[in-house]
């Protein structure tokens, strides 16, 4: 990797305490709060290009940054389609819903 893609690499513990790599994508504010939209960057995911949406949780520190799950779908949705529309030219996304029809 080049000196640019390791720029907007954030690594995070999971819940077993193993370090895992996410791309940053972008920072999307909604009602006041922050959310960060990262990609897995490990080749071996079971579904490939499926986002993860976090909220910023603010810190005593500041040079460090929290990020905790959103369990809110509807919080979820809000900051993806705002993710989706900003990003619609740069990206192919899949809708899971099309598939319904």
């Amino acid at each position: 990797m080049d000196e640019e893609e390791l720029d907007n690499i954030i690594v995070l513990n999971d819940e077993d305490g193993n370090e895992v790599n996410f791309e940053f994508l972008d920072l999307v504010e909604l009602d006041g709060e922050e959310y960060v939209i990262l990609l897995p960057t490990d080749e071996d995911e079971d579904e490939p290009g499926e986002v993860v949406i976090l909220q910023v949780e603010d810190t005593d520190s500041e040079d460090e940054e929290s990020y905790v799950s959103v369990e809110d779908e509807e919080v979820l949705n809000k900051v993806f389609e705002m993710f989706k529309e900003k990003f619609k030219d740069e990206f192919d996304f899949i809708d899971e819903d099309d598939d319904e029809e």
